[in-house]
C-alpha cells in the first residue's frame, strides 16, 4: 500500500465511533469510518414474534474483538489495529391491547452500557458510557400457531459521547431512521427460521458534514427444536451498504461496506415464560471494515 493511502487509513481510524451495543465494525472505509449505528448480529431465535400484551424486560451482553482490517478488495490493511468492546443493554418492551390493522401495537427502548477500547498504530483509548439509543413503535403479527412477523420504525439517536479528534467514540453523533421487518418460524420439536432485516437511512454528522450511505442488512438464526425447551443451530448477520458515503457535497466512490457473520447458536425457553439466546459468530468476505468475532447472550424476562 503507498504510504499515502496508508495515511488516509489511520486519519479515519483515529476518529472512528462504535455502533450502539458496541458490537459493530470499525472500519478503514465504509461509511463514515467503516461503522454502523445498528449492532450487527444482535438478534437470534424469536425476533419476529412479539409476546403477549404486557410489559417485558430483554438484556444483551456482548463481547466483540477484532484485530484486522480489510480494504475494497478484501485484502488485509497493513496497520497495527485492535479494537475491544464489551457491552450490556438492557431493553423495556410494552406491548399493548391495542390493535393496528390486525397487528398487536408495542413499544420498546434500548439504551446501551460500553465499554469500548481502541489501539492503532501505538496509541489507544478506553471509554465507558451510554451509547446510541434505540426507540420505535412495532405492530406484531400472528400469522399461524408456528409463523409470526413483526413491523417496526426504529429510530437510533445520537446519545453516545463523541468527538471527531478523538480515537474511539461511544456514539456515532447523527440519526438513523430505520424500517424493520421480522419473521420468525417457530417449532419447538423441528425446524426454526428467524430473519430479521432492516435498511438505515443515515443523516448526516453535523461536525464532519459527513453522510454515511444506506445500509441493508440482516440479522438469521436457523435451528432444530429438540422438544425440550433446546434449538441449536447456527446464526450471524449480512451486511450490505447500498449507496455511497458522501461528505461536503461530495460522493466517495469504492468504499462501500460488505461483511457476512456465521456461528453456532442456541436458545433456551423455560416453562416459566422466560428464554435465553446464545451464539457467536465470526465475519468473514470482509469489505471496507473490521474483521473479527462476537460473542451475544440476550435473556428476555416478563413482568
Amino acid at each position: 500500500m503507498k504510504a499515502a493511502a496508508k495515511k488516509t487509513c489511520a486519519r479515519q481510524l483515529c476518529h472512528t465511533g462504535l455502533s450502539i451495543l458496541a458490537a459493530t465494525s470499525i472500519g478503514v472505509q465504509a461509511t463514515e469510518n467503516g461503522g454502523s449505528s445498528y449492532p450487527m448480529g444482535s438478534e437470534n431465535y424469536m425476533s419476529g414474534a412479539m409476546p403477549p400484551p404486557g410489559l417485558y424486560s430483554q438484556f444483551f451482553v456482548n463481547h466483540y474483538e477484532a484485530d484486522s482490517l480489510r480494504d475494497n478488495s478484501g485484502d488485509k490493511v497493513p496497520v497495527d489495529f485492535r479494537v475491544r468492546a464489551n457491552a450490556i443493554a438492557p431493553r423495556l418492551i410494552w406491548v399493548t391491547e391495542q390493535q393496528v390493522f390486525g397487528g398487536s401495537l408495542a413499544f420498546h427502548a434500548i439504551a446501551p452500557l460500553v465499554d469500548l477500547k481502541v489501539e492503532l498504530n501505538g496509541q489507544s483509548q478506553n471509554k465507558q458510557g451510554l451509547g446510541d439509543m434505540i426507540f420505535g413503535p412495532a405492530l406484531g403479527f400472528h400469522h399461524s400457531e408456528k409463523l409470526h412477523s413483526i413491523l417496526a420504525l426504529d429510530f437510533i439517536a445520537p446519545t453516545g459521547e463523541y468527538d471527531k479528534n478523538d480515537l474511539a467514540n461511544l456514539g456515532r453523533n447523527y440519526w438513523v431512521i430505520e424500517p424493520v421487518l421480522a419473521v420468525s418460524y417457530i417449532d419447538p420439536d423441528g425446524l426454526n427460521i428467524d430473519a430479521k432485516t432492516m435498511y438505515d437511512f443515515n443523516l448526516r454528522n453535523k461536525d464532519t458534514d459527513y453522510r454515511s450511505g444506506q445500509e441493508l442488512h440482516m440479522d438469521y438464526a436457523v435451528g432444530w427444536g429438540l422438544g425440550n425447551g433446546w434449538v441449536v443451530g447456527v446464526g450471524g448477520y449480512i451486511y450490505h451498504q447500498t449507496t455511497d458515503d458522501r461528505q461536503d457535497g461530495e460522493t466517495i466512490k469504492n468504499n462501500k461496506g460488505k461483511v457476512f457473520a456465521i456461528g453456532p447458536s442456541v436458545k433456551y425457553t423455560s416453562d416459566k415464560g422466560w428464554f435465553l439466546t446464545a451464539k457467536w459468530q465470526q465475519e468473514s468476505q470482509v469489505r471496507n471494515r473490521a474483521e473479527g468475532d462476537a460473542y451475544w447472550v440476550k435473556l428476555t424476562v416478563p413482568f
